[in-house]
């Protein structure tokens, strides 16, 4: 049974989920030394922001196979050496959208209209309305710096105030901005525009101490800011400097640099800066979803190795996954085969898909391939990693598209190529989810992958089969099945023996050794039979 550590805090439904099929360590208030002393001998990793998953920490993990972050940011895990390592970080990008987008309006509101400054007057006894006149939103300008899932629901509910909304986010089209009836701007238009500037932007290095004195200094005299995405997005000292100088009328502050802030600048400013301690996602619907998220998430990729929101997997989101199917399965297997049938190392991979395939994300295909050349000569490969063990090995990858087929409605071809061999395969995927390969290089073939394989290419002549059968069978190796494909009468030939038991080299080399053999190789796929897709 996989085990898994929680050293956060998550609800108790969570957990249960987790509980109904692995072995579950819930120790929410662990410290970073004990992770490290006892990660060794756990499958899976749950964290929510109070615990910094190091590289130390993952390198140590040599059972890790999954990190799950309960909430959206993963900057508190080490994401190069998680993937560096093979293993996959999951989060929960959905589970506290309404949360954070709800909390960042809450916080705009509040700026405009001096609630926290008002609250703490007329509880000291005070009652001097005219301190607080605050502004409206209606006909305001709100920029958004990030329009992910947060930044959108903010969007909407900003329009639905009358307010007009400008954004920039680079990954978003014109077209996608109009459909949400915002604007697309550039960073300087923005800054010269904006009335309010809320942020859900990621931790990035284009985003690190985006707000800074420069940038400050070009926005329109007054604006106000709202920060309930990443602390080091805002330079603090630059921000209070600003607020000082009344180049910005006021802030609001969720997140910190360094939290708790001691020391921040911000915390002196009083009524002209909102604080609160990183309480975007904090309601019960919020940590109650994200919970149960990734629990799901976690149970299903360690069951099924299906990733649903994988951070550092992107050619494996789910939906792409599903829509192949055990094309995945079938271009891992074939590209297994190509590479046990290579001589020398590989250099090149090359995933095509024909027909119906050409129209759907490949990039799964690519990725399953990868490792399916790659573990038969690396070890630990893992989908995660199989893109940056095969760029560290120098292995060029490439695939494309074409509507062509030879033969299938659906057909995928993959091609390994070492400096001494090019071996391709191509096959499809029958009714009721049968792989079938359908060629071996220039070789047409009905070829049913089996865990076990002899494959054999030599001359067609009579008694080839009797031959290889007879070493077999004076050995007690049972055949399960057998494909045969040839050029031409008594011309290059490939057959194909499924087999009940391993090879050993020394009957291998007997079978090479036969008059008439070019070459005899044993493949074995058994492992990917047992790998769920």
């Amino acid at each position: 049974m996989y085990r898994i550590l929680i050293a956060d805090d998550i609800s108790e439904q969570g957990r249960k989920i987790l509980a109904e099929s692995l072995q579950v360590d819930y120790q929410p208030e662990i410290s970073a030394n004990e992770i490290l002393a006892s990660i060794a001998k756990y499958d899976a990793l749950l964290v929510r922001s109070r615990t910094k998953v190091t590289a130390e920490t993952i390198k140590a993990g040599k059972e890790l196979k999954v990190i799950g972050r309960a909430g959206v940011g993963v900057d508190n895990i080490d994401i190069d050496a998680a993937t560096e390592c093979g293993i996959v970080v999951l989060n929960s990008p959905e589970g506290n959208t309404a949360s954070a987008a709800e909390y960042a309006l809450a916080l705009m509101l509040g700026l405009a209209r001096n609630i926290p400054s008002a609250d703490v007057s007329v509880k000291e006894g005070s009652w001097d309305r005219k301190l607080f006149i605050g502004s409206e939103l209606f006909n305001k300008t709100l920029a958004l710096i990030g329009m992910g899932k947060v930044g959108s629901r903010v969007a909407q509910t900003a329009i639905a105030l009358g307010m007009k909304v400008i954004i920039y986010d680079p990954f978003v089209s014109a077209e996608r901005a109009a459909e949400l009836k915002v604007q697309k701007v550039t960073l300087d238009e923005l800054w010269a525009k904006a009335d309010f500037i809320s942020l859900h932007a990621p931790q990035t290095p284009e985003t690190d101490k985006l707000i800074n004195k420069t940038t400050l200094a070009k926005m329109k005299r007054g604006v106000k800011i709202i920060n309930a995405a990443r602390g080091t997005i805002v330079n603090e000292t630059d921000l209070a400097q600003a607020i000082e100088s009344g180049q910005v009328s006021a802030a609001a502050i969720d997140v910190f640099e360094n939290e708790p802030p001691k020391g921040s600048p911000l915390l002196k400013l009083r009524d002209k800066v909102i604080v609160t301690p990183h309480l975007g996602a904090s309601t019960h619907e919020a940590q109650f979803n994200v919970a149960i998220d990734l629990a799901e998430q976690i149970r299903d990729f360690l069951q099924t190795g299906i990733a649903r929101s994988p951070v550092n997997l992107p050619s494996m989101k789910s939906e792409a996954v599903r829509e192949l199917g055990k094309y995945i399965w079938l271009s891992e297997a074939m590209a297994s085969i190509a590479c046990e049938l290579s001589d020398g190392q590989a250099s090149q991979l090359e995933v095509i898909a024909k027909g119906d395939l050409a129209a759907k994300e490949i990039s799964p295909l690519v990725v399953a391939a990868l490792r399916g050349m790659l573990t038969k000569r690396i070890a630990g490969v893992t989908y995660v990693n199989a893109h940056l063990v095969a760029k560290n090995h120098g292995i060029q990858v490439h695939s494309s598209k074409t509507e062509q087929t030879a033969q299938f409605k659906d057909e995928v071809t993959v091609i390994v190529i070492t400096e001494s061999s090019k071996i391709s395969l191509t096959g499809t995927i029958l009714a009721h989810d049968e792989p079938l390969i359908t060629k071996i290089n220039a070789h047409s073939i009905n070829l049913y992958p089996a865990k076990m394989m002899l494959f054999t290419f030599h001359h067609d002549q009579p008694g080839m089969i009797a031959k290889i059968s007879g070493v077999l069978a004076k050995r007690d190796i049972n055949i399960s099945n057998m494909s045969l494909a040839r050029v031409g009468i008594r011309e290059d030939a490939v057959m194909v023996m499924g087999l009940d038991d391993r090879l050993s080299p020394a009957v291998l080399a007997e079978i090479g050794n036969l008059p008439g053999i070019a070459k005899a190789h044993f493949v074995s796929v058994e492992s990917m039979f047992h790998v769920p897709h």
